[in-house]
């Protein structure tokens, strides 16, 4: 089965006719693959050829000047995450890729930072303002694009419309830059090992290089090959759970870059307020098919899967 094409700008027509249609083509693809490209987002190209500028040139900074925001010293998780950091797969190697991420800053006197210090408080950001300023505008965009989405899959599991945006207002929500350098030996077969992405839905903007894989119902990997301007979604652990597994959090990997080849993509981790309760939806809860999951907070659920993930978080004391 190959990814369908989903367009943004149909979700939120006019037409109610043409609306219902794509929301139909959406709910499909979010049952049978849980993958599918986004087109027509409304993020310009400007914007993305500016956040592809600003990523190329931190990831080229000396090692120190990464190292300066370090996201082992961050107890939020924030900042930069050198090569090894994280392991996807937890059969395999350590991926072989750098990171860095943002999310909503918090100050620290916040009273979710009190709360909840590992989920909430500032960003770590670069030294430079200019990617700061980028790194934020895609942020602002980026989200406005994941609030259409998530009504219009609202809407396609008869919820109200704001079902699910509701649940974003102080969210957790997590933009990164990855940097895939050349593979240094033929033993790190994967920039990024097979996983499943634990938060609501991810959207996923890529360069022209390619690697992403997904894993299609047959057990195969297929090439997500990359499309001019359009972004990337899949669904995540989360929304998964949310919807009784109807909706399906699909496997996926990165290939390793070729030698001399360097790979750059920039997902975008939707991933709703601490506090979110997240339990069946009505509409995916039958006699016949009752709830599979207790209810749970969703930032538990996602602290979770991180401490699961990153070999550093594993020292902490619980």
């Amino acid at each position: 089965m190959s990814i369908p094409l989903i367009d943004l700008s149909k979700l939120t027509h006019d037409s109610g006719a043409i609306r219902q249609s794509e929301i139909n083509a959406l709910d499909k693809a979010c049952r049978e693959i849980g993958f599918f490209y986004l087109t027509n987002t409304g993020i310009s190209s400007e914007l993305m050829a500016a956040l592809m500028r600003e990523a190329k040139r931190f990831f080229n900074q000396p090692q120190d000047a990464k190292n300066a925001i370090d996201i082992k010293s961050s107890v939020n998780h924030r900042g930069y995450g050198n090569i090894g950091e994280e392991q996807l797969d937890e059969i395999g190697h350590a991926d072989w890729k750098e990171t860095f991420d943002m999310a909503l800053d918090f100050p620290k006197d916040h009273p979710l930072v009190a709360k909840y210090p590992t989920m909430y408080g500032p960003n770590q950001n670069p030294s430079d303002p200019k990617t700061v300023e980028v790194l934020q505008d895609y942020y602002v965009e980026a989200f406005q694009v994941a609030q259409k989405l998530l009504t219009a899959m609202a809407q396609a599991l008869s919820l109200e419309d704001d079902f699910f945006t509701r649940c974003f207002k102080d969210h957790v929500t997590v933009l990164r830059m990855i940097h895939y350098p050349p593979r240094p030996a033929n033993d790190h077969d994967n920039g990024a090992g097979a996983h499943t992405d634990y938060g609501c839905v991810t959207l996923l903007l890529q360069d022209q290089i390619g690697g992403l894989q997904v894993k299609n119902r047959q057990g195969e990997w297929v090439d997500a090959t990359p499309i001019d301007n359009a972004l990337v979604v899949n669904i995540g652990d989360l929304m998964q759970r949310w919807t009784n597994d109807e909706y399906v959090s699909t496997a996926h990997r990165v290939r390793a870059s070729l030698p001399d080849v360097h790979r750059y993509s920039f997902p975008f981790f939707v991933e709703p307020d601490y506090e979110t309760n997240v339990e069946c939806v009505p509409s995916c809860a039958t006699a016949d098919a009752p709830a599979k999951y207790n209810a749970i907070l969703s930032g538990d659920w996602i602290q979770s899967r991180f401490d699961a993930t990153y070999a550093y978080r594993e020292k902490e004391p619980v």
